[in-house]
Parts: structure tokens; sequence; C-alpha cells
């Protein structure tokens, strides 16, 4: 029976990092995907927007080193990512979005981040075709950015191997084995291997891990649906987000790839919880009027494909992140909602730092806001 460090179930935007960080740290991996390849579960339904504007202190820290990384990576490790510092922008056209936006900026700035809020003429300036009318203003966050995210969890696998990681495509994990309240190994549709760290990076699917070990994970599936236009002429650089309510809708957000498309996703209200990534017809007359109300300029671009992907959710619309109290040696990385690929390369880091106790002094801000044994009532406001 061969036997690692760690072994991660999920080979996606959480695991993959940080597959590579234990790897480059002289931790023997082992990746488990269900899978045939790395990036197939959520990561390659994601648009690639990366933010470290957000509300909470964990996400800022973590993102803000996500940005470091792939900004960077083509010039570190010569492999391109798409990654174009575009920045983002929310937009404000009632008073209380513009009471939220500015509320923010004192958390934002209290850890560094480059963001300001702008009044309709100076906003427009940096978006001109967004729509004028009832107009008030909004923040833009210039570092901010966007990638692929296939080729980004693809250049990490890269690395991560050639570190010396493993990756096993199309096994399954069936059970974990778990001895004096301790993580000994993992048995698979395939094999059995010791381990005396095993991680749950599993997505949308990580429920199903939590139960082989005994434990109930707060983190289930909700699905949203995007979509790309055919490639045009570049004329827009900013995420653009506008977080009003529409019909059936809560916010939606859109942005012009490196590649000239326009891709863009909307936030079904109520959640459409569930496993079901079928495309729906109402989506795309949906999400249309809403872009087109906001950016006129877009009513005559041809939509290329939809998709629908899942988002893993918890209570409070922020990721789960530390050791279990109840077996020793499983680590969780859950409940993104959303945002693996912004928060993953930088919590990959993080959790290699778990993993091998060299905790830095601002990793604890961070595990305290994101254990599995908070109370879940603080909802983060930018989710």
């Amino acid at each position: 029976m061969r036997g690692y460090d760690v072994v991660i179930v999920g080979a996606g935007s959480v695991g993959t990092p940080a597959a590579w960080a234990m790897a480059r740290a002289g931790l023997k991996v082992l990746v488990l995907d269900r899978m045939p390849s790395v990036g197939q579960g959520s990561n390659k339904a994601a648009i690639g927007g990366v933010r470290a504007t957000h509300s909470d202190p964990a996400k800022i820290r973590l993102c803000l080193r996500t940005i470091e990384l792939l900004s960077s990576w083509k010039e570190l490790y010569g492999r391109d990512v798409e990654w174009r510092s575009g920045g983002y922008v929310f937009v404000a056209y009632t008073p209380q979005q513009e009471k939220t936006f500015k509320d923010l900026l004192k958390v934002q700035h209290a850890y560094g981040l480059d963001i300001d809020w702008y009044d309709a003429p100076e906003l427009l300036e940096i978006v001109p075709d967004l729509n004028p009318r009832g107009l008030i203003g909004g923040t833009y966050s210039p570092q901010d950015g966007h990638c692929s995210p296939l080729l980004v969890c693809h250049a990490f696998f890269e690395e991560a191997r050639r570190f010396g990681a493993e990756f096993h495509f199309g096994e399954r994990l069936v059970d974990v084995v778990v001895v004096g309240g301790r993580v000994r190994a993992v048995r698979t549709d395939k094999g059995q291997y010791e381990a005396r760290v095993l991680l749950n990076a599993a997505g949308a699917w990580a429920k199903e891990v939590g139960e082989l070990v005994g434990l109930e994970h707060p983190v289930w599936p909700d699905c949203h649906e995007a979509g790309v236009t055919e490639p045009v002429a570049h004329f827009l650089d900013p995420m653009i987000v506008d977080t009003r309510p529409g019909p059936g809708s809560a916010n939606f957000y859109f942005h012009q790839l490196a590649t000239g498309q326009l891709t863009f996703c909307i936030t079904p209200d109520p959640p459409i919880v569930g496993m079901d990534r079928r495309e729906t017809s109402s989506f795309l007359p949906q999400v249309s009027r809403r872009m087109i109300e906001l950016m006129p300029r877009l009513s005559n671009l041809r939509v290329r494909r939809t998709w629908r992907g899942l988002y893993p959710m918890t209570p409070d619309g922020s990721p789960i992140v530390g050791w279990a109290e109840e077996v020793h040696g499983y680590l969780m990385a859950i409940g993104m909602c959303g945002q693996g690929v912004m928060i993953g390369p930088g919590l990959g880091e993080l959790l290699a730092r778990m993993v091998t106790q060299e905790l830095r002094p601002e990793d604890h801000e961070i595990l305290e806001i994101l254990s599995p044994n908070r109370a879940f009532i603080r909802e983060e406001a930018l989710r």
C-alpha cells in the first residue's frame, strides 16, 4: 500500500493549487478526482473574475495573494493564464447601493485595497458605455482582474506534477480509514493509500467526503448559469457588477475576455439548490434584459453558448477552512461559494502552511474567520 503525507480529494480550483503548494513544500501528495482530467468539476464553469474587493478580511487577504500569483505567473513560470488587470466596477443606481459600497470602503482601505468611490461623471470616464440614466456612481478597483479558469487550473496542475505531486483521475473515494480518531488511509474504487492528512477540496461534492468521516458539512450546491458571446473588438476593461435585485435574480456580472468574448453570469433568487447542470430556456432572456438595460451597447451581440455550474454554498457566504476537531488529520477547504478561482491559489499556500505547521501571524485571523466551528451568523456583504 503506497503512502502519502497528504491525499487531496478534488483536482479543481482549490485542490490543484493546494497540491502545488504542498508538493513545493516537500510533501508527498496524491490528488484524487472522479472526473477524467483536471478542472472538470465546477472550475470549467467559472467565468474567471478575480477580486480582492470583499467585505471579509479573510477573503481580502487570500485574494490579494491570488492576484499576486496570477499576475506574475507568466513571468515566473512561462505559462499564459490570460490574466488581465481590468479591475472591477460595482455600479450604484440606488441610494442603498451607494451607502453599502461607501461603508465597505472603510474595511477595504484598512486592508490596503486600491479601491475608491467615483460619482457618475467620473465612473462614466472609466466605463463610458454604462447607462447614465439614474446612475449615482460606483466603486472601481483597478488591480482586480480576470483569467482563464481552466488555464489557471492546468498551470497549477503542471507545476504540481513538476514538484512530484501525483494525480489519479477517474478514481472515486469510497472510504476513509480512521483509527483512534485519526486519519490513517483512504480507499478508492481502485486501491488504498496510507495518508496522515486528508484534504477535502471536493467543491460541490464536499458533503459526500465529510460523510465518510462521520461529519455533516453545511455546504450545498447552488445552480448558476453563465454564457459567452461572439468575440468583438476590445471595448471593456473591468468586470461590471450590478447588485440590484431583478425578477428571479439577485445580482449579475459580466466582463470582456482577453480573447474578445463577453462572458456573463446571474445569481438566481430564490436559489436553485441541487446538482442539475442542464442549462435552461429562461436564463438568456432574463440576463439579456438586465445586461442591455445596464449597457445598451450590448444589444446586438450574438451569444455563442450558455451553461450551468455549481456554487458550493455555506450559510454565511464564506468558505469553511480548518482542521476537524472530531477527526485528527482531516482538513477542510470547502464551500467556496462560487469563488474558488479567486480564493484557491492564495488558499492553497495557506493549506500547505497548515500541514507543515508554518503558519504566519496573519494566517490566524483568516483561520478564525473561516473556522468550521464558527456560528455562521456574519453574512459576507459582497458574496
